[in-house]
């Protein structure tokens, strides 16, 4: 059977990457789904691959940095398909963004106010714009499963990105108190910390793994992970399966946190 078949999943960054692949993965497994992007044309095309398969969805374009787009999505979904049952938040911006915003992911000394202000709006903001906008939904339905997508630099220090991993980390302890304040009203809020995953977020670093040595110290499995991947452990901490699992964080990252 279909480990989400009936439900009714709201997926962030369902435009490209981790986002598109749960996207895809949660119209599979039985779920109608939701998604949210800045590109409306990447979430057309999101949108046409779940319904050439039989998916049923809608799309919902704009910047999840601005409260307005996530109460946006949110109406959308509840006013077509009348509730709610997961939220997997994986919209956000990494490396990619130096192509854009030159700093961005530069150590602390180096990261202007500016820089520092959109990747805490685009990370960290829309990650509680869109949990907020969730939340009474959920509440009201007393059931509910959130999926919040961070990353192993929220766990850790690192030499660069340090508004990335500020956001990240937020993220994750952001989570953690959901879990906390709204495990009385059936819901569930758990994280996945991913490694290094092959997505446009991180293409411009992401050839770094070519030269086999510095593969096996960026990762034991000596290669990135893939988007299906990460999405794997998102429908399951989506899914009943995971029915017992609230406040956790779930590390997909090729043992790269496993080394002391």
């Amino acid at each position: 059977m279909a480990m989400v078949n009936g439900k009714v999943a709201l997926v962030t960054g369902a435009g490209s990457g981790i986002g598109r692949a749960c996207f895809q993965l949660l119209a599979r497994e039985g779920a109608r789904v939701v998604g949210v992007s800045r590109s409306q044309s990447k979430l057309e095309k999101s949108l046409a691959d779940v319904e050439a398969v039989g998916g049923t969805g809608l799309i919902v374009a704009g910047d999840l940095g601005n409260s307005a787009t996530a109460a946006a999505a949110v109406d959308a979904a509840v006013n077509r398909f009348g509730r709610i049952d997961i939220l997997v938040h994986a919209a956000g911006v990494g490396y990619s963004l130096s192509e854009t915003l030159p700093g961005s992911m530069n150590d602390a000394i180096n990261t202007s106010d500016e820089n520092w202000r959109e990747v805490i709006r685009v990370n960290l903001d829309a990650c509680f714009y869109i949990n907020r906008a969730v939340l009474p939904v959920m509440q009201a339905q007393k059931s509910g499963s959130i999926v919040n997508v961070g990353s192993i630099f929220g766990l850790g220090g690192n030499a660069d990105a340090h508004a990335y991993t500020a956001a990240k980390a937020g993220m994750i302890n952001f989570t953690r108190s959901l879990a906390v304040a709204y495990a009385k009203y059936g819901i569930r809020a758990n994280c996945v910390a991913p490694g290094y995953v092959d997505t446009p977020m991180i293409a411009s670093v992401v050839h770094v793994f070519d030269d086999a040595q510095v593969a096996s110290s960026l990762a034991p499995l000596a290669r990135p992970g893939t988007p299906e991947e990460i999405a794997n452990c998102c429908l399951f901490l989506a899914s009943d399966m995971a029915s017992y699992c609230t406040g956790a964080v779930l590390v997909v990252d090729g043992g790269t946190t496993a080394r002391v």
